[in-house]
């Protein structure tokens, strides 16, 4: 019954629309003059519309992006780093060998994490810093030519730059870049350091960092003075997906009750917990696209009833001039899906133009069509509910009554 009722009630919205919509094709010069009646208020409706569902366009892409990016994560890509305290805790380099000897590793790198800057203290780059074993890059979501890994191997100097880095300094392959280290200090007390570009890479993992740079993990260790022979976590790239937790529970299960326990999980796992960091990302955007619907929707509504009361003369003479109660409800619907509709279609826009700027800073964000179609959809929705009680006053107005009020006053 009550899945019969809702059908029927979407039937007669759909009728209710679609009338409203060839009422509004014939009498357009009439619903223009109406909008344009009081221009300021017609505008200041259309930019709250516009603003609304400019938010609701980016909130839900920014939320298409985070879940493409957990999506699109490694489920394969193990990473083990101490129990204690995640990657802040060191562990030594010893326990790669037996990382290695647990069945279903295909491949296990030893991974050291820093920061350094170049030029100036404000422009940070991040430090992997990695041993340049064969198909090392296997245990990353590195994307690396071959002649370029062959460089990086051949030199204990070498590093090798991502993209955006490569773009934003104008580094070249052959260059000979100077580096500072804050926090590492060399065997002879500098943190000066210094590396050969011999070559560039992309990454996929979209949390990876923006501005990143692959060293030789050997170098680095050897000329470092502090922490030698210990790394930040080591990658490890199963051979087969489906063994991936089995695997996980294998390689914690070697260093239990020992001195250095270990905690392995998925780069999948990894970035769903970054963003359940944040809280329930689907429920904040929610809350937050809800309330800003609830305020257009009252803020809207009490305009059009303000503007309603204003034009009860020009009501009672379409009356007077034939039209009937459904008409004038129907006139004034058409009149608030014009405004909503073209609100909601530049928000929308405006929403997907920025997107893609975004994305360069945020990768993965997009703009899918059932997006457009629902904030269509909900223009559509918001239009209607804002229509709905001037519109039925303005049907139930009584000619003899709205006249006589208007010539008394």
């Amino acid at each position: 019954m009550t899945a019969g009722v809702s059908f029927v009630s979407v039937l007669r919205c759909a009728e209710a629309i679609a009338e409203a919509c060839a009422l509004g094709m014939k009498y357009l010069p009439l619903i223009w003059s109406g909008l344009w009646r009081k221009p300021g208020r017609t505008i200041l409706i259309f930019l709250q519309v516009a603003v609304a569902f400019a938010l609701f366009g980016v909130l839900q892409g920014l939320k298409t992006g985070t879940a493409r990016a957990v999506a699109d994560a490694r489920a394969d890509l193990l990473i083990v780093h101490s129990r204690l305290s995640s990657l802040a805790q060191p562990l030594p380099l010893g326990l790669l060998e037996q990382v290695r000897t647990v069945p279903g590793v295909k491949v296990a790198v030893p991974v050291e994490l820093t920061g350094g800057t170049y030029q100036k203290p404000d422009q940070g780059i991040g430090i992997v810093a990695v041993s340049p074993d064969e198909d090392w890059q296997s245990a990353f979501t590195y994307t690396i030519a071959a002649e370029y890994l062959a460089a990086f191997r051949e030199s204990r100097t070498a590093m090798l730059v991502k993209d955006s880095v490569a773009e934003k300094y104008g580094w070249k392959i052959g260059d000979h870049i100077p580096l500072q280290f804050p926090a590492v200090v060399q065997r002879n007390g500098s943190n000066d350091w210094a590396f050969d570009v011999v070559g560039t890479f992309t990454d996929s993992d979209v949390g990876g960092g923006r501005y990143i740079v692959i060293v030789n993990y050997p170098y680095f260790d050897e000329a470092r003075a502090a922490k030698k022979g210990t790394v930040n976590h080591f990658n490890v790239a199963v051979s087969d997906p489906q063994l991936a937790v089995q695997v996980a529970d294998a390689i914690d299960a070697r260093f239990v009750n020992s001195s250095h326990e270990t905690k392995t999980e998925s780069l999948r796992e990894l970035n769903q917990q970054s963003i359940q960091a944040i809280g329930d990302f689907d429920f904040l955007i929610r809350a937050v696209v809800g309330s800003v619907l609830v305020a257009l929707l009252f803020a809207t509504t009490t305009m059009m009833v303000q503007s309603m009361h204003e034009r009860i003369p020009e009501l009672a003479v379409v009356k007077t001039l034939g039209f009937t109660d459904r008409a004038v409800f129907l006139l004034i619907l058409a009149e608030a899906l014009a405004v909503f509709v073209a609100g909601a279609v530049c928000g929308l826009l405006l929403a997907t133009l920025v997107l893609p700027l975004a994305a360069r800073f945020v990768p993965g964000l997009s703009m899918p069509g059932i997006v457009l179609a629902l904030g269509l959809a909900l223009g559509i929705f918001v239009a209607l509910v804002s229509a709905s009680i001037p519109a039925a006053l303005a049907a139930r107005l009584r000619v003899a009554t709205a006249l006589a009020g208007h010539r008394a006053a």
